[in-house]
């Protein structure tokens, strides 16, 4: 057991990480599970959106996530599953604020020079 305080921080938060990584990786296996036992357009968008989740969260590298999603891909398409293409929301579009024109300052005047 550690006695730095720090150190029994690390510990605490480590042992939060451990339950939260595997509770995404068993997430991730059973969506994995259900698509190929029983292949389907919801369990194949299903286990995509898992595999993202899973990347951003850093449970499994990102090369591997996409290996994976092309396995499923394959299997869905080899079970006939006909695939959706997601459709994704508009950005809101944001209202152009008006922005005061900058004063312009006019170049300092050079003295003229003085005739002797």
């Amino acid at each position: 057991m550690p006695i730095i305080k720090s150190a029994k921080k690390r510990v605490r938060t480590a042992r939060k990480a451990a339950v939260r990584n595997s509770k995404t990786r068993r997430n991730l296996k059973s969506a994995l599970k259900t698509l190929t036992s029983a292949p389907s357009a919801k369990a194949h968008s299903s286990a995509q959106s898992t595999l993202d989740k899973a990347v951003k969260k850093g449970v499994i590298h990102k090369n591997k996530a996409k290996r994976l999603k092309r396995q499923a891909a394959a299997r869905a398409k080899a079970a006939g599953v006909k695939q959706t293409k997601a459709i994704k929301k508009a950005a809101p579009v944001k209202k152009a604020v008006a922005k005061k024109p900058a004063a312009k300052k006019s170049p300092a005047k050079k003295p003229a020079a003085k005739k002797k």
